[in-house]
């Protein structure tokens, strides 16, 4: 999911152990076994990026691109991968590479926008992401990342058009409703901000995430008491504290200069 946020949070990373495909059996490198299809390829490079074994899913999905060279699906899943590493240049080749072959391919157009925002060059995502719209326009990714592109380029108001509609094409999206509040606060609006995100970071089912976005907007609002007890659900007092001291500092910016500040930490969080 994709929240803008997720960069001030403060939040230690945690999960499973990471998954490690043995590749020397898989590929038949051991005599034991023949060598892997394309399929079987794709399968573990899915597999190894989901246990979070980012480099051997690269090289699953470059090996799978060798195997079907016409084919864009590996080429984009390897970009996928390369922004989770944080090699933004070397996605958007792999990219641009899946859309040489298939200029149509829709998600090497919505990675190549991601990446674009990556970069904080949201002028750059908007070509990408109407080729990818209308290919599909009831797509709740393409439409968040419309939003998102909106936000960065200061026009919250249509951001948050964008976000509706794909609230309306997928209600209660976490992702689309956390950016929408987010959007709502950094154009003023923090009433209709905590009404949007409240009912969902609170809920049972509420992320740290969600919680700790609601508690930046009460933070900007000026609510550092609510703010302080929201963070405090899911972080230690030093993380509250520098949490709490970083909202005083984005009050005391102009609104643009506290739009550009939120967005440029959380920027690497639109992937």
């Amino acid at each position: 999911m994709l929240f803008l946020t997720l960069a001030v949070l403060g939040l230690a990373g945690c999960g499973a152990d990471p998954f490690h495909p043995d590749l020397q059996s898989a590929n038949g490198r051991d005599g034991g076994g023949a060598v892997p299809n394309y399929d079987s390829l794709m399968r573990i490079g899915t597999a190894a990026r989901a246990g979070g074994d980012l480099p051997n899913a690269l090289g699953v999905f470059r090996r799978a691109s060798e195997m079907d060279p016409l084919n864009p699906a590996p080429l984009a899943a390897a970009g996928d991968v390369l922004l989770e590493m944080g090699q933004v240049n070397e996605a958007i080749v792999s990219y641009n590479n899946a859309l040489f072959r298939n200029q149509q391919y829709q998600p090497a157009l919505v990675g190549l926008a991601r990446a674009y925002l990556k970069t904080g060059k949201p002028a750059l995502a908007l070509d990408p992401l109407g080729k990818a719209y209308a290919l599909s326009p009831d797509d709740p990714k393409g439409l968040l990342l419309f939003g998102v592109a909106k936000d960065f380029s200061g026009n919250h108001s249509e951001a948050q058009a964008w976000y509706r509609r794909g609230l309306a094409a997928a209600p209660n999206d976490p992702a689309l409703t956390t950016n929408l509040a987010l959007s709502l606060a950094l154009s003023g609006d923090y009433a209709s901000a905590v009404a949007t995100l409240q009912p969902v970071a609170m809920a049972p089912g509420g992320s740290p995430q969600e919680r700790q976005t609601l508690a930046l907007i009460y933070g900007l609002r000026g609510n550092f008491a609510e703010a302080a007890r929201l963070n405090r659900i899911d972080l230690d007092d030093a993380s509250v504290e520098h949490n709490l001291a970083y909202y005083a500092t984005l009050r005391e910016l102009s609104p643009e200069a506290r739009s550009r500040a939120i967005l440029s930490a959380g920027g690497s969080a639109a992937s």
